[in-house]
This record gives C-alpha cells, sequence and structure tokens, in this order.
C-alpha cells in the first residue's frame, strides 16, 4: 500500500495580513514588532502613562491608511459598538481612556488583505501537483476556509481531486495562521496542545495538533503538525521550548503506534539547537533519505542549510518504509534556473508561498 505524506506552508488560502506583504524586510518586522508589544501592552491590568503613550504612537502610526492608499492601514483596533473604549477626543486630542485591560472590550488585529485570485489558484496548483493521501497545511485561516477552498478551488477551479477529511482547531495565534490536515484516510482523532504551559506561558505560538489518521490496514498515523515561533524578533528560547515538547509528544505518541511523523514549518535550520533535540529522539527527516536528489532550502529558492524550515520526520518503522521524496517548488517566485512556475506565477502577489511542499511516498 503506498501512500504520500506532505507539509505545505500555504500562507493563508484566502486573505492575509497586510504587514505580511510588505517585501521590505525591516519595514515588515517593523510593524510586527509594534503588533507584538500593542497586543502585549493592552493586556495590562493597568495602563501606565508609558503604557499609553506606547497605544497611541502605535495606533496612529500603524491603523490609519489614506484614500490613495500610500499608506497602509496595517493594524485595527476593533471594539464591539456601544461597549466601554479604549480611547477618547478630549480638548481636541486624542487619548487613552481606559484605565486597564478590564477597563474596556476589544483587541487588535493584523489588518488583512485579500489575496490576487491568481495566487489562490497557485496554492492550489501545489496542492494538486503533489496530491498526497495526507497533506499537514501550515498558515490556514480556520476550518470552513479550508473546506471553501478544497471545493471551491482545488476541485471546481482546478478539477482536482478534492479532501474527503478536512480538520483545523483555531491555535493561540491572532492572525489566522493555524495548523490543519487535507486527508483522503479517515481522522478519527484529535489531541490539541493550545493550552499546554511552561512558566505559566503558552509553548505553542499556534498549536502542536496531534491527528491520528486511519490508513486502513495496521496501526493507525499519528501526524504531529507544528509551526514553530518565527525568527523575526528572535524567538529562539521559544522555538527551544517547543521543541522540547514535541519530542515528549513524540515519544508518547510511540507508546500508541510505531507510526508516528512530525512535520510542519520549524523556522529553523536543520543544525539548530530545536532541531537536534527533535532528532535525538531518533527522528529521521525525509530530506536525508538516499531518494532525495536535490538542495535543502524550502523557504524561497535558498539551498544553505539554514534556509531548510520545512519538515517531514518519520518514526524508525515510518523510515523504513520511505521510498521516495520529492519538493514541490513551482509555486515560487523568482523561480530557480532548472524549474518551470506554474503559469500565472509572475511575482510575489501570483506565487503560492514562499515555502516549497516537500513529500514523501512511504510503501506500507
Amino acid at each position: 500500500m503506498s501512500v504520500r505524506i506532505a507539509t505545505f506552508n500555504a500562507e493563508n488560502l484566502f486573505r492575509r495580513p497586510a504587514a505580511f506583504g510588505i517585501e521590505n524586510d525591516t519595514k515588515r518586522k517593523d510593524v510586527l514588532d509594534a503588533f507584538r508589544k500593542l497586543v502585549e501592552t493592552l493586556d495590562h491590568l493597568e495602563y501606565t502613562d508609558l503604557d499609553k503613550a506606547d497605544i497611541l504612537t502605535i495606533l496612529q502610526t500603524h491603523s490609519t491608511g489614506s484614500e490613495d492608499k500610500k499608506t497602509t492601514r496595517t493594524i485595527v483596533l476593533n471594539e464591539p459598538r456601544g461597549g466601554a473604549k479604549l480611547l477618547e477626543t478630549k480638548d481636541g486630542k486624542l487619548r487613552v481612556k481606559a484605565k486597564g485591560r478590564l477597563d474596556w472590550a476589544g483587541w487588535a488585529e493584523l489588518a488583512r488583505d485579500d489575496l490576487t485570485w491568481t495566487a489562490v489558484k497557485s496554492v492550489a496548483k501545489v496542492v494538486a501537483a503533489v496530491d498526497a493521501d495526507v497533506l499537514l497545511v501550515v498558515e490556514i485561516e480556520d476550518r470552513i476556509t479550508l473546506d471553501r477552498f478544497n471545493t471551491q478551488v482545488l476541485q471546481g477551479e482546478l478539477g482536482g481531486r478534492p479532501y474527503r477529511y478536512n480538520l483545523l482547531i483555531d491555535g493561540n495565534d491572532s492572525r489566522g495562521i493555524d495548523v490543519g490536515i487535507l486527508s483522503r484516510r479517515p481522522v478519527t482523532s484529535l489531541r490539541s496542545h493550545v493550552s499546554d504551559t511552561k512558566d505559566s506561558r503558552a509553548i505553542f505560538s499556534r498549536d502542536c495538533p496531534e491527528f491520528e489518521v486511519n490508513l486502513g490496514r495496521g496501526e493507525p498515523l499519528w501526524l504531529l503538525g507544528n509551526h514553530f515561533k518565527s525568527k523575526i524578533g528572535g524567538g529562539f528560547e521559544q522555538r527551544l521550548r517547543q521543541a522540547e515538547r514535541v519530542a515528549a509528544l513524540y515519544r508518547a505518541a510511540l507508546e500508541r503506534s510505531a507510526r508516528v511523523v512530525v512535520a510542519g514549518d520549524l523556522n529553523d535550520g536543520f543544525e539548530s539547537a530545536p532541531l537536534s533535540l527533535l532528532l535525538a529522539t531518533g527522528l529521521r527527516d525525509a530530506m536525508t533519505h538516499p531518494s532525495y536528489q536535490g538542495g535543502f532550502g524550502t523557504h524561497v529558492h535558498n539551498d544553505r542549510l539554514t534556509d531548510k524550515l520545512d519538515y517531514l520526520m518519520f518514526s524508525p518503522e515510518l523510515w523504513d518504509t520511505v521510498q521516495s521524496v520529492g519538493l514541490e517548488r513551482r509555486g515560487i517566485f523568482p523561480a530557480l534556473p532548472e524549474v518551470t512556475p506554474f503559469d500565472g506565477v509572475k511575482d510575489k502577489s501570483t506565487q503560492a508561498s514562499d515555502h516549497a511542499a516537500l513529500f514523501a511516498d512511504l510503501d506500507l
């Protein structure tokens, strides 16, 4: 029985935070750092004068846009109509009215833009080309969006084979970048770890869902899906905590079945400390299999080991069944000289993602 397992960071399906589309690395980091600081400050039980000054500065800098679109609104303040407000205008000046987190109702989120229709179809082309039996999908808005993409774009627009099973639980990231699954085999159970903590802090930036998949023969497959903390703003210690927890979850999963896969965008290089922790458990990554011929970079087109961010790691029993491994790069712009991109992939706005899809064929 042949089974293809894959992972793909799709970078959202229909809508994506506008800040993610800022091509200038410094400017993009400035917005994301400001958003992170704003969310943290808004959760303070009491707002100091410095907190209030930071809140105003961030909102006035990033929460307004012009009609001619020369400036982009990247952060949105959401408040229920009629509820207690964060801000007020007094004597012609905007100021923070609320005394602290419990004094108003609302939240901040990153403003979103629609992806181009070409980009949406490019994502579907990657999914159709890989045609996995079990596909871990990263950076997905929600389960209903995943279902609509599956039926309306993959099947309806491209005429591709749709997936009978799709599942996703919202994780800890407010930006709509969750981890889900598309499967042609029944997903019989799901274990979520959004509430796992260490030192009173959430371990996972998104989640580490454990999907139990009935392959129809032998023991079930347990797929542990991940999207580790980004390197933007550092995050090394958190990625290390995440790797430690995933290693423990992997060992526990082995008690239930010898067929275990750890997969996803781990946001760190092959030789990093977090990856060393995972590989020390006996997991083997697909791209080290003798059948794989090619560069190791999965992000953009760089082929340094530090540019390998996406992983398919197999337990020993599964590793012995791996027959072939491949990387689908045709959705990335710009294309490598030896790669012919999908039709329509002509720039960053039309590419599927800046991640390649990694897949492996297993003989079970």
